[in-house]
């Protein structure tokens, strides 16, 4: 289970230092893949096979359209993590989640994969899910 959230910092390359927490999962590589909401999804490679399977399942039984399973595996990238704990976010993925390189980000556990965010819309959709948990817990 992956918990907690974490500000980072991109490097100019557009690499990300995973939280010291999350890497032992991820090594020796791991996946990123368009999120819901706008965020960045990072994978253990276990993670990526069980969404993949259940896309295909969802494809084949006319939950989702097969566009959507083209624009997820078309846009999934396998990375490496280096000796310092780092993956690199390509370009496509950070226009995406409208993040810069050597910009700030927040790196969030979402209980089966890490998300990685825009800090704006993170904040964002934290307050609104903030705000149905409280609604939900009155």
């Amino acid at each position: 289970m992956f918990v907690g959230r974490h500000e980072r910092q991109l490097d100019p390359k557009g690499r990300l230092a995973l939280p010291s927490a999350y890497r032992p999962r991820f090594e020796p590589r791991c996946y990123l893949a368009f999120g819901l909401d706008g965020c960045i999804d990072v994978l253990t490679a276990e993670g990526f096979e069980e969404v993949a399977n259940e896309m295909i399942e969802k494809v084949r039984s006319g939950e989702i359209s097969r566009s959507q399973q083209r624009a997820l595996a078309a846009n999934t990238v396998e990375v490496q993590v280096d000796g310092q704990g780092r993956i690199t976010i390509d370009r496509e993925l950070r226009e995406f989640a409208g993040i810069e390189p050597a910009s700030s980000v927040v790196v969030a556990g979402s209980f089966d994969r890490v998300e990685v965010w825009n800090p704006d819309s993170y904040r964002r959709q934290s307050e609104q899910g903030g705000a149905l948990i409280r609604g939900a817990t009155e």
